[in-house]
């Protein structure tokens, strides 16, 4: 009996020998979502970039730099880590890319630190700013004091150099009086004119008008220097340190805000319509 025939080239589907013929075999079709870029469970990602230390790095020569920052020159890899190891440091390769790679001779955990630090900062200079929201009660019958409060609570979010949306609610027919609440939204950009600009004008959405400040980032600059100066005057006059003045002044605006929020809890219980039980 003739032996099976040569495994075909162009058979589509999975073929499986079976005695002197083949027959078809049944199976899934080709996940995309499992192969992506020619490889299995590849998310795309870039490559993962690892510093390489002491024995990791097999390239030889390399240009070497001292503990000191010294320019050492070209030498053989064995050689640089001899040295390192005489000194009580890693051998650091921080220019992968250059021909030959450039490597110095520091502590690793420290560089590891420093490096960790750098990373968080441009993260934090590169965070995009926040939008914040300050609501000048529920009504415009709100109290001077309360708004003096809001412009206080937004001068802080500006000066830590976010925006602020204030929003100005009418309730019933005190949308028939607009110049109440516009007023309230005027003394606020007023109050907060030395840091900030208007960056929205007022703008109505329903039973609401509303205002965006933005920070003014020089004149940010410039109420710092001179807050910092009057904090350090202040606490030598009453002989206390700078943190004891902050962590009062914490305190001052935690009540505050705390007093802030029971006051529009009890007006949005005011507002929520009573329900009737059933008989």
């Amino acid at each position: 009996m003739p032996g099976p025939r040569p495994f075909p080239r162009h058979c589509g589907p999975l073929w499986v020998p079976a005695g002197n013929r083949f027959r078809s075999h049944q199976f899934r079709p080709y996940q995309e979502d499992q192969h992506i870029n020619g490889r299995r469970f590849d998310r795309g990602g870039p490559p993962v970039q690892r510093t390489r230390v002491n024995h990791l790095i097999r390239i030889t020569p390399i240009r070497l730099i001292g503990p000191n920052n010294e320019q050492v020159g070209v030498v053989e890899t064995s050689e640089a880590m001899r040295m390192a190891q005489e000194a009580g440091m890693d051998l650091v390769e921080i220019q992968p890319d250059t021909r030959p790679p450039v490597c110095k001779i520091l502590d690793y955990g420290k560089y590891k630190y420093e490096l960790s630090q750098k990373q968080r900062k441009s993260r934090a200079a590169s965070k995009s700013t926040e939008m914040k929201q300050i609501r000048l009660g529920r009504s415009v019958k709100i109290d001077p004091h309360d708004v003096q409060i809001r412009i206080d609570q937004a001068r802080r979010f500006i000066m830590a150099g976010h925006k602020v949306h204030v929003v100005q609610r009418f309730r019933g027919r005190e949308i028939a009086h607009r110049e109440l609440g516009l007023d309230h939204l005027k003394r606020v950009a007023t109050q907060l004119a030395d840091i900030a600009k208007v960056e929205q004008m007022p703008r109505w959405m329903g039973k609401e008008a509303s205002i965006i400040v933005a920070p003014d980032k020089p004149k940010v600059e410039a109420i710092k220097r001179k807050l910092e100066k009057e904090k350090a005057e202040k606490a030598k006059a009453l002989g206390k340190s700078e943190a004891q003045l902050a962590a009062e002044e914490a305190a001052r605006i935690k009540a505050e805000e705390a007093r802030i929020a029971a006051q529009e809890a009890a007006e949005e219980a005011e507002e929520a319509p009573e329900v009737v039980p059933r008989s």
